[in-house]
């Protein structure tokens, strides 16, 4: 599985996108056993095909920024992240993504340009 930025480089922990919320301890981690459904997002590879990429974030603010504070999401120790998107589909991990800008500079999370 590849990575814009290296997971090795990554915190401790990471903050992932979910589908719907799910129950967490004050960690952030799921409280349930089983399956939980993170964001899977396409994007077009160098090679001109189409790459499904999991997101994960460095830190709770950051999911926010990028994503919205109504984003579900759970905390994922980075050395179990791999196992954990295994069979899932994602072929790669993009660690914290920037929203796409408008020309207005306002993200599609709601929030203002910082410059």
């Amino acid at each position: 599985m590849d990575s814009a930025r290296s997971l090795q480089e990554a915190p401790d922990v990471l903050v992932v996108p979910t589908m719907e919320d799910v129950p967490r301890d004050d960690d952030g981690a799921p409280l349930l056993d089983g399956t939980v459904e993170v964001m899977l997002l396409p994007m077009e590879a160098e090679s001109g095909g189409t790459t499904l990429v999991a997101l994960a974030f460095s830190t709770v603010a950051a999911l926010v920024d990028a994503m919205g504070e109504e984003q579900a999401w759970v905390a994922i120790p980075s050395d179990k992240l791999e196992g954990a998107l295994e069979g899932s589909g994602a072929q790669a991990v993009l660690l914290d993504p920037q929203p796409p800008q408008d020309e207005a500079g306002t993200s599609a999370a709601g929030g203002a340009k910082n410059d």
